[in-house]
């Protein structure tokens, strides 16, 4: 087979998308832009989504988002409708036009939203992970996959190493795909087009926290694979990536910290140092544009903050003040984008 030229283009008729290749892999060519403006902006930019979280007591079923373009507070985007009092805890994916809100709380259904436009949740069909609470999630421009998250039984409860998916332009329930090869609860994910990666995550509650990091390979079913391992041990950070480097922010070790790593999606190996949080935290959420991650503080050891920070995700170096989130309520919230590393 002779080799494929850099910038070769093709059909691809399972996604009905055009594709360019880039030397290493197939990538979706865009014409459209993923980014929004509202009143006040001082210019475009992708959105980010932050659904549900809670402090210590107090569930929230806000929607909020801000202009990951620009600096700012949260502003209201609308209310979750199914499972609102769960809190969160479970995965989100999204295309450039769709977030899909999954499992968390005591719930298994799957909810979504138009990105574009503002508004309540809508139901989009069951999950297969009965209580999956503490899953995470990954997607490209067509699905969504969840993974792993933990059952209301046993105790220590037992995680899950199910692996499911949907089709995110359509409606209905998720389906299987494979298996985790460590079943985790509060695993983060973050994905190129290609390939889709968890860090970290904890084996059973309240024990049990895990370095590894595992990957898929969104277009085809099977069951995951090593990547490599975090530089410490943790769960329960916040993780966004571009096309190419995936970020991931905090954690905890049991202890909370303040550490950002980083990896190249497109290779395996463990994670390198990236930079630090202004504070030591876990339970953060994370959103994305390409150049650009915005990461929510949430629970650091005096208690539940309001902090939004960002770093480059070209560069490396220390997060800054993005805005706040209007609430203390953003621990383990649903986080989503229009313009992520899978898209």
């Amino acid at each position: 087979m002779s080799e494929i030229p850099a910038g070769a283009m093709r059909f691809n008729s399972d996604s009905q998308k055009l594709e360019y290749w880039n030397g290493s892999a197939w990538f979706q060519v865009h014409t459209a832009t993923p980014d929004l403006a509202t009143a006040g902006d001082r210019q475009p930019g992708a959105r980010g989504i932050w659904a549900g979280g809670y402090a210590v007591g107090a569930p929230t079923n806000e929607i909020r988002y801000v202009n990951i373009a620009s600096t700012g507070d949260t502003q209201d985007f609308g209310d979750l409708v199914s499972g609102a009092n769960s809190g969160s805890q479970g995965g989100t994916a999204s295309s450039s036009t769709r977030g899909l809100i999954m499992s968390g709380g005591a719930k298994i259904h799957i909810d979504f939203i138009t990105i574009a436009s503002t508004g309540n949740s809508q139901n989009f069909g069951n999950s297969t992970i009965g209580n999956g609470i503490y899953s995470a999630a990954v997607s490209n421009s067509t699905r969504g996959i969840q993974a792993g998250g933990w059952g209301p039984t046993g105790s220590p409860a037992p995680s899950s190493d199910i692996l499911e998916y949907v089709t995110i332009a359509s409606t209905g329930d998720a389906v299987d795909f494979g298996n985790l090869i460590t079943n985790v609860n509060r695993a983060s994910g973050c994905a190129s087009p290609t390939r889709g990666v968890l860090f970290g995550g904890r084996t059973a509650v309240p024990t049990g926290q895990v370095d590894d990091i595992q990957f898929i390979t969104i277009a085809t079913l099977g069951d995951a694979q090593l990547f490599g391992d975090l530089r410490t041990t943790r769960d329960t950070g916040g993780a966004c990536s571009n096309a190419t480097r995936g970020v991931y922010f905090g954690g905890n070790t049991p202890t909370k910290i303040a550490d950002i790593d980083y990896i190249t999606i497109a290779t395996t190996g463990n994670s390198v140092k990236f930079g630090d949080l202004s504070i030591a935290c876990d339970s953060g959420t994370s959103v994305n544009s390409p150049t650009r991650g915005v990461n929510a503080i949430s629970l650091t050891g005096s208690g539940d903050v309001n902090n939004l920070e960002y770093v480059n995700i070209a560069t490396l170096g220390d997060a800054v003040d993005f805005g706040d989130a209007n609430n203390a309520s953003m621990r383990h919230a649903w986080n989503a984008s229009n313009a992520h590393g899978g898209l």
